[in-house]
């Protein structure tokens, strides 16, 4: 399986986990608590166990804030809703977000389709040949050090990248000397996701 083979969210699941990402943000900014997701219409979809990222761009269309799970113990949505908050109040290269931001800001979702083994999202690379541009996000990780970095299938798109491009700055992204990807000591892993954001 390809990653790319994976059941696609409906358009009514993708704006359920929009509104629950807003919510959830919304209430935050408001010193309240964000509620049951069960008010939600809740499909088996959205209760699967799946990775997801949240990026959120602030109404000039930069970024202002990207956090997500890989691997978790949540539900689709569960996971939605927590990494919501952490790109909002807790990417350490931004500030938290203020009130006077909500109504610019966009939200976009990257939920993480499964991989070769239960659990995770992740193909094994054995040749560069292997990643395309538009399909594959890329983790890099060093055995030894732990040091890891990772790039969601969208960002090569729109910043112009080919694979050799996409490979030096997710070894930049790792901390790790260019050209490190080819190391033995590099594990590196592809993955998919289905990327829909309030702008569609």
């Amino acid at each position: 399986m390809s990653g790319t083979e994976s059941p696609r969210l409906t358009g009514a699941e993708k704006l359920t986990l929009l509104r629950i990402a807003r919510d959830t943000l919304t209430a935050r900014l408001q010193g309240r608590e964000a509620g049951d997701l069960e008010r939600y219409p809740l499909t088996p979809a959205l209760r699967d166990r799946r990775g997801a990222f949240v990026t959120l761009h602030d109404a000039r269309g930069g970024l202002r804030g990207c956090i997500g799970s890989i691997q978790t113990n949540k539900s689709l949505a569960e996971t939605v809703r927590a990494n919501a908050v952490n790109a909002g109040f807790n990417d350490p290269r931004f500030a938290p977000l203020r009130p006077a931001e909500l109504e610019g800001l966009h939200i976009e979702i990257s939920a993480l389709f499964p991989g070769e083994t239960a659990g995770s999202p992740f193909f094994r690379v054995n040749n560069p040949e292997e990643i395309v541009i538009g399909r594959d996000g890329l983790y890099l990780e060093h055995a030894v050090s732990g040091q890891g970095g990772l790039l969601l299938p969208q960002v090569p798109v729109e910043q112009g990248w080919d694979a050799a491009s996409f490979l030096e700055h997710l070894c930049m992204k790792a901390g790790l000397p260019s050209g490190s990807w080819k190391s033995p000591a590099c594990r590196l892993w592809r993955f998919g996701a289905e990327v829909f954001s309030e702008e569609e």
